[in-house]
């Protein structure tokens, strides 16, 4: 039997089930539905995509075949569901149930609205792997060599439930910092806890935005990695351009048996591009064991 994409990643149709506010940032929404039996459950930072429904277009009108990203930006823009990009928390295919935890802020675009608006009842699609899924999943990035001294995990309240599921499937004798900026003090506890890591989380201060995150980042680094040669790194324009940047293939990170320091950083493209440029170029970490994903750019939505 030929197996096909859409046999190892494909649209579900989920529903809420119940609505968990965890932090003042954090909302935990479960989903459930018959077909979440055969939900994916790779592991670590795996991400997903919700596409949530609107006023002027409902989810069937979502394309769902294989070439379904191509038949959705060929509608117009009216007619196109929303989606974003999230990571799946966990997993309970006995109980045909996901969570995945969004962050909760002011109205700013269609997932906001969802988030803010959403009633136990409500339908979405997920786009994620399924059971059948076997070998590498492009949708991890966290891909460290097979032996690291020290993890840094940083990014803002976007990265946060990626971080959470990593720091939660990490071994107890693993080491590191996370360095995490949320908006609100009481934030922190959303975290899980790891004997192994130092935890730097700090609130954003009004019009201070990536402060505590380029601070804390910097500040690791400095114990976690002394000085060396930097190498350059291209300049990316991530007004234009995707700042996405995971070694995982034989040329990346999978060439390094060891290192010193493993980075995963996620968030704001702007605070990110400052970061990998510190890391990379000013401390010399070698890039293939940094990995660098711009989840999102401030003022622009993305899909």
């Amino acid at each position: 039997m030929t197996t096909t994409a859409l046999d190892v990643h494909r649209f579900f149709r989920a529903t809420v089930t119940s609505i968990t506010d965890l932090t003042p940032s954090f909302r935990r929404f479960t989903f459930g539905g018959d077909d979440l039996a055969v939900y994916g459950d790779p592991g670590l930072d795996q991400r997903v995509k919700i596409v949530f429904p609107t006023s002027t277009a409902s989810l069937d009108a979502m394309p769902t075949g294989e070439d379904w990203y191509t038949q959705w930006r060929e509608l117009p823009e009216a007619d196109r569901p929303p989606f974003r990009t999230y990571t799946t928390r966990y997993v309970r295919n006995d109980a045909n149930e996901v969570d995945i935890d969004m962050v909760s802020h002011d109205v700013l675009g269609p997932a906001s609205d969802w988030i803010a608006k959403a009633a136990v009842g409500d339908d979405v699609l997920i786009f994620a792997p399924t059971s059948a899924h076997s070998g590498v999943s492009y949708g991890i990035d966290f891909v460290p060599p097979a032996t690291v001294d020290q993890i840094l995990l940083a990014g803002d309240e976007t990265a946060a439930p990626a971080i959470a599921a990593i720091l939660e499937q990490l071994p107890r004798e693993a080491t590191g910092v996370v360095a995490l900026e949320v908006p609100h003090p009481d934030d922190a506890a959303y975290l899980p806890h790891h004997p192994g890591f130092e935890y730097r989380v700090g609130a954003r201060r009004d019009g201070d935005r990536h402060s505590h995150l380029l601070t804390s980042v910097m500040d690791a680094a400095a114990t976690l990695v002394p000085t060396g040669e930097g190498s350059d790194v291209e300049e990316i324009d991530i007004d234009t351009d995707i700042l996405w940047e995971v070694p995982r293939t034989a040329k990346g990170g999978a060439a390094l048996k060891s290192a010193r320091l493993y980075a995963w950083l996620a968030g704001e493209a702007g605070a990110i591009k400052t970061l990998r440029r510190h890391l990379v170029s000013e401390r010399g970490v070698d890039r293939r064991a940094v990995a660098f994903m711009g989840y999102w750019r401030l003022g622009r939505a993305e899909n």
